[in-house]
């Protein structure tokens, strides 16, 4: 895998999983360096003058007015990690603390941020090395940026702190300093600004942010494959994905959901079969599929917008610029070569809306499949050629009936999870009076992908054995016209053939997943957990992706 490379201005939420899950290298390049080094140089300069100025020489928050010593600027720095490092509950899983810190690093390497080189290699290193500081997942505000998980990533650094350390097979929790030890490094001393620059910032947030987004895109597609299968063996139709009934109501995510049915269902025979039936419509689960799922996409896509530009921001306080750059120098503290300049970059609210927005999106997702799983099971909802809860042998067996007992406990999980970005509680003696939540906002979102991604799942478990029994439906037609059954690849006895794509979802499903009517009721959670792990590893965008090209 070819190396993730952090310039500040060009990292995308494919790089963040990359690195975080693939465990992609990270780089610097030299002119992001040149860039660093510069803004230290600033730093150092305004440091060496007599002015009292905010992250250098000051105290933070509400003791912004103590000037502090300079023979206590060193202790000043390390006393920020350690009382910031206050975080509670969960500990962030690997992935998410790797997310965490290539982001921070990206953010530190634009050259605002004043920090010495050697922080940055130390970050680099951490990363490339296999060692992730144990970070506590709750405790930021999204305002002054994450500061307690990144106060916990960021003590590790000066040797304090816990940490992970992978040496092949071997993984081992450290404390910070023997973890430091064992890829080489030795604790750093903290100069002026650097442990505010590494705390201060929305770097968590952004970081599970770029995940969710590629997650979620990943998800929509896999609940269009589902979508389209559920039509296909419930009987549905597929003209509700016409081209005419998008164009007129022209929503981009709609138009692309309604055309991924289209190539999904492509060469369908089932759907032919059916043309001149005389259902006159079908629910809304199905017929308003492209609307529903096209809505998500689009909120997805808001986000990424979001996500592609806070991963390429300076998002510390404060910022320190060349002294040109300002437009107001006389405004801001420093010298003739640095202005330093406080503000709020470090609010989460760009992202916490947004995530807030698609937490709500998934929710609707989660919503419309499970609806669709109740009409594949529901006895008094289902096509007549469907038995109860799918069962081979309805009441002695229960089927799948309790697949969506689950997924309506998981959408209930999912509803019932409080909006964060709408509370506010004023902190730091009430200087810091507005803030964001941005990273509860972004662990909600965390929480509806993995109970919608199950539910996904399960629709896929059952309209996969919704089509066993798809040739019932035609078997008396067949029978009439010729008494002699067409077999073919596709497994139907009357001859009829799913679409290409969605034959290659079933296919894919079938390969982990064996039919009730082979083995009777078993426990339903491996089923779905084995399709999640499809889902998951991209294997179901792979075989969609496979048919449809050859």
């Amino acid at each position: 895998m070819s190396a993730v490379e952090l310039d500040g201005e060009r990292l995308t939420p494919e790089d963040v999983v990359a690195v975080a899950r693939e465990d992609a290298r990270v780089v610097v390049p030299e002119p992001a360096r040149e860039r660093v080094r510069a803004s230290r140089r600033r730093v150092e300069d305004v440091v060496d003058g007599e002015e009292a100025v905010y992250g250098l020489n000051t105290g933070f928050g509400e003791l912004v007015d103590e000037r502090i010593p300079a023979e206590d600027l060193e202790a000043l720095q390390h006393n920020l990690l350690r009382s910031h490092a206050a975080g509670a509950g969960r500990e962030l899983e690997r992935e998410e603390v790797r997310a965490m810190m290539v982001a921070r690093i990206n953010a530190l390497v634009k050259g605002y941020s004043g920090i010495r080189e050697d922080v940055i290699d130390h970050l680099v290193a951490c990363c490339n090395e296999g060692l992730h500081p144990v970070v506590k997942s709750r405790g930021s505000l999204g305002a002054s940026g994450d500061l307690a998980p990144l106060a916990h990533m960021a003590l590790v650094l000066v040797g304090e702190g816990e940490a992970v350390v992978e040496r092949g097979e071997r993984t081992e929790r450290l404390p910070g300093d023997e973890a430091l030890s064992e890829i080489g490094l030795e604790p750093l001393s903290l100069a002026p600004k650097e442990g505010l620059a590494l705390i201060n910032g929305t770097q968590l947030t952004v970081g599970l942010a770029a995940l969710a987004v590629v997650d979620g895109e990943r998800l929509v597609r896999a609940a269009d494959a589902a979508g389209a299968l559920t039509t296909e063996t419930s009987l549905g139709t597929t003209a509700t994905s016409d081209p005419a009934i998008h164009e007129v109501r022209p929503h981009t995510g709609q138009a692309d959901s309604a055309a991924a049915i289209r190539r999904l269902t492509a060469g369908s025979e089932i759907v032919e079969a059916h043309r001149n039936c005389d259902r006159v419509q079908d629910a809304y689960s199905l017929r308003c599929l492209p609307q529903v799922h096209g809505a998500v996409r689009d909120a997805l896509e808001h986000l990424r917008e979001a996500v592609a530009v806070e991963l390429n921001s300076a998002t510390d306080n404060p910022l320190v610029f060349p002294a040109e750059r300002v437009a107001d120098p006389g405004r801001a503290s420093g010298t003739d070569q640095a202005s330093v300049l406080s503000g709020g970059n470090f609010h989460g609210a760009p992202l916490a809306l947004r995530l807030e927005y698609v937490r709500l999106a998934l929710t609707d997702l989660a919503a419309i499949s499970e609806r669709r799983i109740d009409r594949l099971l529901n006895p008094n909802l289902q096509e007549p050629h469907l038995p109860p809860f799918l069962a081979a042998d309805s009441g002695v067996e229960s089927g799948f009936m309790i697949a969506q007992y689950t997924a309506a406990a998981l959408l209930n999980e999912i509803r019932s999870i409080d909006a964060a970005s709408s509370d506010n509680t004023p902190v730091s003696g009430g200087q810091e009076d507005h803030v964001s939540m941005s990273s509860q906002s972004a662990l909600g979102v965390r929480t509806a992908l993995e109970n919608a991604t199950w539910i996904v799942a399960a629709e896929l478990v059952c309209a996969t054995e919704a089509a066993e029994y798809v040739d019932d439906a035609f078997d008396a037609a067949t029978a009439a016209s010729d008494s002699t059954e067409v077999e073919d690849g596709d497994g139907n006895g009357s001859g009829l053939s799913l679409g290409d794509g969605t034959n290659a979802v079933r296919n894919l499903v079938r390969e982990v997943v064996p039919p009730l009517t082979e083995t009777g009721d078993r426990p339903v959670h491996t089923d779905v957990e084995s399709v999640v792990a499809l889902l998951e590893d991209g294997l179901v965008d792979a075989a969609v992706d496979d048919a449809l090209e050859s």
